[in-house]
């Protein structure tokens, strides 16, 4: 059967994307592509259990399996949450509720209550699988904050007391909490922190703080969604003020000269009311340059105003969703490296980004769930794009659909016994 592409011109040389990118710390990435995060949501979900609640699974091994022989520079997991779910925990015959915050059932969890080997070997494992053809492993380290289902809690934390309104897959959101000053150090920093030690001691390279889509951390520096008039609120200064005490204290347990990598993935803009604008991100962006962040990765849109699809015809032929935003904040960054995520399909647009200084690094999505090898391709001269396939690539919803589809089909079985077919 004959596969559609959106481009077969292979003129287009993808050189400049087999370029090595060197961090701020000495860490290189074999070439400039970027697994992006997709949530798998296929951990084990044992709340009454925490030794055995959001282990990753034989599923999400095989997904990287295969990701791991795809010949990225860097591979980023799905969301894997600092804040376990609804435990239930039996003290002297008290029952004792942890508040919990998770973007689904399922997540993959690095929390302090479930530590042991189990979850230890198994992260392991996983760090070694993203990593068998020369790619660096980075843990996406996310909260849930107010984006955590209703089912899940019905009252999570946040900056502020704003509710999401509407639903996502189905399932609406619980009227948020917020945090108290004593309760972002406790629940929040520190645990991001223990997250980012377990993550070294287990054999990735690096974590990603997620910042963006309008999660806990995005949450803060929103003025959309940070109402607050302490420390934490107001000013820009103020509404970072959390992930910058984030790096700074998984800094100070795991410095910068062992290798391991600290980035963040922010959005470039959010599209709605009162949201952050793109001269917000860029005085962000300044700023984690300044502080030494080693990544950034530029995205944008939330829950309420997604944006992963083409907001005007304009931005069409240049493929890029943020593209035009990534050119505004791009200036700022000397020592970071820029990657983009979002809209990517052929070479010739990648090539383009890259040239024209919008990113050093190029991140892939829903095309590598259909074609886990796709940067392989694409560095041997193979492919000059990824798969058309026949739906709506406007339509986040059914895309999205598509994609977590095919992630089922990949997790069922090992590169090896894919291979062996």
């Amino acid at each position: 059967m004959t596969v559609k592409r959106f481009c077969d011109n292979l003129t287009v040389s993808s050189d400049i994307l087999g370029e090595q990118l060197k961090f701020r710390n000495g860490k290189l990435a074999q070439n400039r592509f970027l697994k992006a995060a997709l949530t798998e949501r296929v951990s084990t979900y044992d709340p009454e259990n925490p030794q055995k609640h959001g282990l990753p699974t034989e599923f999400i091994l095989n997904l990287y399996d295969k990701w791991g022989h795809g010949k990225f520079g860097t591979i980023l997991t799905g969301n894997v949450l600092v804040d376990p779910v609804s435990v239930f925990l039996k003290i002297f015959s008290i029952i004792v509720f942890i508040q919990t915050n998770l973007e689904s059932a399922g997540n993959a969890i690095i929390f302090k209550e479930g530590d042991g080997e189990e979850r230890r070997a198994l992260f392991s494992k996983w760090a070694k699988n993203m990593k068998q053809d020369g790619a660096l492993a980075v843990v996406q380290l996310s909260h849930g904050g107010r984006q955590t289902p209703i089912t899940v809690e019905p009252n999570p934390w946040s900056a502020s007391d704003v509710k999401l309104s509407g639903e996502r897959r189905f399932t609406a959101f619980g009227q948020p909490v917020p945090l108290t000053v004593e309760q972002i150090k406790t629940q929040v920093v520190d645990r991001f922190v223990y997250a980012a030690k377990f993550a070294h001691e287990t054999g990735f390279d690096g974590v990603e703080l997620h910042g963006a889509h309008g999660y806990l951390l995005a949450q803060f520096t929103s003025p959309t969604t940070n109402k607050r008039t302490d420390q934490y609120g107001g000013s820009i200064e103020n509404r970072q003020r959390i992930i910058l005490e984030i790096y700074d204290a998984i800094r100070a347990e795991i410095p910068a000269s062992t290798g391991f990598l600290v980035g963040i993935k922010t959005n470039s803009v959010e599209f709605q009311e009162q949201g952050t604008t793109v001269d917000d991100a860029k005085e962000m962006c300044q700023v984690y340059e300044d502080k030494g962040f080693d990544f950034v990765e530029l995205s944008g849109g939330t829950y309420e105003k997604l944006a992963f699809h083409h907001m005007r015809d304009s931005t069409r032929n240049r493929e890029a969703f943020f593209l035009e935003f990534a050119e505004k904040i791009r200036p700022v960054f000397k020592n970071t490296i820029v990657y983009l995520t979002g809209g990517f399909r052929t070479v010739k647009a990648m090539v383009e980004a890259i040239e024209n200084g919008a990113t050093q690094g190029i991140g892939l999505g829903r095309p590598i769930t259909a074609e886990p090898d796709l940067p392989k391709k694409i560095l041997e001269g193979s492919v000059a794009s990824s798969i058309k396939n026949a739906l709506d690539e406007n339509d986040f919803g059914i895309t999205n659909l598509a994609s977590n589809t095919q992630m089922q089909q990949m997790g069922r079985n090992s590169y090896q016994q894919a291979s062996e077919k």
